[in-house]
């Protein structure tokens, strides 16, 4: 049996229940500015097609840095409530991305709006740098 409750942030709230357990599942919506790119083709179509600001994260799954940057930046763009999105290219599945924006190591952050790059940031930063560049880049899409 499934029975489901909407609660106060309007994440809906599953209970299971089987037998004499009950687990209580939350499903919270997509986080739809978190994305990784897939193809050049995804970049072009969600990143410089995008109204609003993205910041591509160029990582590599080997790079030390880049592991510890994902949760900050994660965790900041999360803050943003979707005034700024964050694509996540893996440097090594989408090397022909990384050439083009002048990636010689990882990580990097930069900011594309309308296509064109507006700012960046290279290797791993202390979370109120990430945090106060973020800012600036919101505020500067405004």
């Amino acid at each position: 049996m499934q029975r489901q409750i909407i609660n106060i942030l309007g994440q809906t709230t599953r209970r299971l229940t089987s037998g004499q357990q009950i687990r209580m599942l939350s499903v919270s919506a997509p986080r739809q500015e978190i994305f990784k790119v897939q193809s050049a083709e995804d970049f072009d179509k969600k990143v410089k097609n995008s109204q609003q600001p993205v910041i591509v994260d160029f990582f590599a799954t080997w790079c030390n840095p880049c592991k510890l940057l994902t949760p900050r930046i994660e965790s900041i763009v999360g803050e943003q409530a979707g005034s700024i999105k964050l694509a996540k290219v893996d440097i090594d599945e989408h090397s022909e991305l990384a050439l083009d924006y002048d990636v010689a190591a990882v990580p990097v952050l930069v900011v594309l709006q309308n296509g064109k790059e507006v700012q960046r940031m290279v290797g791993l930063q202390d979370e109120d740098k990430i945090r106060a560049w973020v800012a600036a880049a919101v505020k500067q899409a405004k």
